[in-house]
């Protein structure tokens, strides 16, 4: 007897319509063009090429800016800089909200799944047990036979 790994029942293997909604969320295709703009930027902001450049700027402003002390655009204690700044957060935190919501709502769909292949599951187990239950007693009712 070969071992061999179980196959999905049919009923698993046929799409839902979470499931349906859950591929579409996948594919890029799919995605308005602000979604796609905002799973991007939340990409590249959450990167560490962004955080690098991003510190580079922020001190290469502060330094020109102390430097310069005559010509400066934003003299201490940088207020425009405190503007770019806040203007940045502001922008960027409904951005990542955004892209953050689209991934809750592809994980709610998943997890719908994975508990309905879970439940699929926990029923072939109980099936399985019953039916090792019933050979088990029609195995004592043979050996019994046997032994009259």
């Amino acid at each position: 007897m070969k071992d061999e790994l179980p196959t999905l029942p049919k009923e698993l293997l046929e799409q839902s319509e979470e499931q349906r909604k859950a591929r579409a969320l996948k594919k890029r295709g799919s995605r308005t063009s602000g979604q796609y703009a905002a799973d991007m930027m939340t990409e590249w902001m959450g990167s560490w090429t962004f955080i690098i450049v991003f510190l580079i700027v922020l001190g290469a402003w502060i330094a020109l800016n102390i430097l310069a002390w005559l010509g400066s655009w934003d003299p201490y204690p940088f207020i425009l800089l405190n503007l770019v700044l806040s203007s940045l957060t502001a922008f960027q935190a409904p951005i990542i909200l955004m892209s953050q919501n689209r991934q809750a709502e592809r994980d709610r769909v998943m997890a719908r799944y994975d508990y309905d292949v879970d439940r699929k599951a926990e029923r072939e187990i109980r099936d399985m047990q019953a039916d090792f239950e019933e050979i088990k007693k029609m195995l004592r009712e043979i050996k019994d036979e046997i032994k009259k």
